[in-house]
């Protein structure tokens, strides 16, 4: 059975064709993962529990059960030569429990830093990467003696938890203080938190990088457009300077070789307005901002998850093409659909989620493009996308 080697300095022995991928996670991730390993010849199962999820169409069986269900995951274990998972809450001790049964390259570090806020803020600083001004509060004194370092505004997140803006509040008054307070006084509690000061950015921006516990390589930085706390579209590559290029790749680069990274990494950015890089948020797996990668790239961020967590040798991808991507969240779906005929230079990717709810991603499109600010026009232009405000906050 594949197993993590000390004789390889902590490399992952390679993973045959044939072999059984578990997914924790049935989601568009994973559905898109699947279909990865699936090409590269591998036998997929997946533990959700939704049945016939998306991740579960494309797959070769399905446990239904809770993502904390210890039993599930000791079943599914059982079943896979190696574990991996589409999300990060997952159940660390309980993947921990089940690692003589099936290989997990990925670890658990990763998953329980990119799991706590503040411990995720503590991993990138320690690792010589700037991030927002942050402290831990876990009660309204440490939030008072925070805000009088940090000041208005600023942002109030739990430690853990949360996604798409939830669990996040926004503090740019004393009267925004208050109401946290009053909710708290309403038996909304504390919950453990971190303070973050705001970032007079640019503009949000994003890149991905893969390894295989040894080697790593990196995706170009894109740059990110958010409505409502949810990414509405993507732009590859960013416009930015060979010197913001240079420090999205090197920080990316620093962050896997500190995970020992196997699969695909994630890292969210803030590009200032004087050309400095601030990393905001990890996700320990593939990303909504690398959906791009399957058209407009030589091989895409689930391939590059793939073969991290197989073993197998990385190539550095190449851009074959400008693109632009955009979410299709519920309330989208009906009018993208009557014009998809329409749009040939659309590659539209349904998730195949059965329950169509406003704001919920049911899919992708992106378009390849030699002018990405027409294509951002054109797509604006369709009226598919009206519900959704320019984004002013910058936290």
């Amino acid at each position: 059975m594949p197993s993590l080697s000390e004789e390889t300095n902590g490399r992952i022995e390679r993973l045959m064709p044939g072999s059984t991928i578990g997914i924790i996670g049935g989601g568009q991730l994973g559905r898109m993962m699947a279909l990865s390993a699936r090409y590269m010849g591998f036998r997929v199962g997946v533990l959700d529990p939704t049945p016939d999820c998306p991740t579960a169409q494309v797959a070769d069986f399905q446990i239904v059960a809770e993502y904390d269900d210890k039993t599930a995951i000791h079943d599914l274990a059982v079943k896979s030569d190696v574990l991996t998972y589409e999300f990060e809450n997952v159940d660390a001790d309980a993947i921990d429990e089940v690692r003589g049964l099936a290989a997990v390259p990925q670890g658990t570090d990763l998953l329980r830093v990119t799991q706590d806020r503040v411990n995720e803020k503590q991993f990138i600083n320690d690792h010589g990467t700037a991030t927002a001004p942050w402290r831990a509060v876990n009660n309204f004194d440490e939030l008072d003696a925070a805000l009088d370092e940090i000041h208005y505004p600023a942002v109030l997140k739990t430690r853990s938890g949360g996604y798409d803006g939830h669990g996040q509040t926004v503090l740019r008054s004393d009267a925004d203080l208050e109401q946290v307070r009053a909710r708290g006084d309403r038996g909304g509690g504390f919950p453990p938190s971190i303070l973050e000061g705001f970032v007079d950015f640019a503009f949000e921006a994003s890149i991905l990088v893969s390894g295989n516990g040894m080697d790593f390589v990196t995706f170009p930085i894109v740059r990110n457009e958010h409505r409502n706390n949810i990414l509405h579209m993507t732009i590859a590559p960013a416009t930015v300077s060979e010197t913001v290029a240079r420090k999205a790749h090197e920080l990316a680069l620093r962050l896997a070789k500190g995970f020992e990274l196997a699969g695909t990494l994630a890292i969210e950015l803030f590009v200032t307005k004087d050309d400095d890089v601030i990393v905001n948020e990890l996700a320990p797996r593939p990303h909504n901002s690398g959906h791009y990668t399957i058209e407009a790239c030589s091989f895409d961020q689930f391939d590059a998850h793939v073969r991290g967590i197989a073993g197998w040798p990385l190539e550095q991808p190449k851009l074959l093409s400008p693109a632009v991507m955009v979410n299709v969240l519920g309330q989208h779906v009906e009018p993208t659909r009557a014009l998809i005929a329409d749009h040939p230079e659309w590659n539209v990717h349904d998730y195949g989620k059965a329950e169509v709810r406003h704001d919920r991603k049911m899919g992708h499109i992106t378009v390849l493009t030699d002018d990405t600010a027409k294509t951002v026009a054109d797509l604006e232009a369709t009226g598919c996308w009206d519900d959704l405000q320019p984004q002013s906050a910058k936290a």
